[in-house]
């Protein structure tokens, strides 16, 4: 089946742009119509959209011993009640202006987990969260040749303190099961690995 979107960008009008806030992210506030389904155009809308820049995220899997690399490390935005503001995830890092995602999943990965690979596998292209968030996050396997298994990474000058798992593929894969990966990137890829790891391993190995 060859779904064709009915809509594309030049059915939207942008009425105003602003910055309704500058920090350590930004916002945007739009105001916008959109062409609708039943005819005719939308009453402006306005939105306040949440800027991030652009993401890679990178699971990286070592075929030889059939485990991936996880990293552990606080997030402000999982503070929620009595629940862990703690979580496990994959490499992942924001996609500075001139940089293509292959030497962004290499950088975040050797500055997180210490952390190389030798081979990348694209796995799917994300909007975690489109109705309020311009983010697009690009994921991909990595192919692990070494990793700093036990340490502990991170960027001081920007607040990081991340400890690095080494997760045999089957543990990773229960945790799925049992609804104990909250974090949207890290669950995509492990979904993309339960599907795609037995081949994987064979032809990386």
């Amino acid at each position: 089946m060859n779904l064709e979107l009915t809509f594309g960008a030049q059915d939207v009008r942008i009425l105003g742009d602003e910055e309704a806030f500058s920090g350590h992210f930004s916002v945007r506030r739009l105001t916008l119509q959109y062409r609708c389904f039943g005819g005719g155009w939308s009453e402006p809308q306005v939105r306040e959209v949440f800027e991030r820049g652009d993401a890679v995220g990178v699971l990286p899997y070592d075929p030889e011993t059939d485990s991936v690399v996880l990293i552990e490390q606080f997030r402000a935005g999982a503070l929620r009640g009595p629940a862990s503001p703690w979580m496990l995830e994959l490499v992942a890092g924001v996609v500075e202006e001139g940089e293509d995602d292959e030497s962004v999943a290499h950088r975040e990965a050797l500055e997180e987990a210490g952390c190389e690979m030798s081979e990348l596998v694209p796995i799917a292209t994300v909007l975690p969260s489109a109705g309020a968030c311009s983010e697009q996050v690009r994921l991909f396997c990595g192919r692990v040749s070494r990793a700093s298994v036990g340490g502990i990474h991170g960027l001081a000058a920007e607040g990081e303190d991340i400890l690095v798992h080494g997760v045999p593929r089957e543990a990773a894969l229960e945790l799925l099961a049992r609804d104990r990966v909250p974090n949207g990137h890290t669950l995509i890829a492990l979904q993309w690995l339960q599907i795609h790891g037995a081949e994987l391993r064979q032809r990386w190995r």
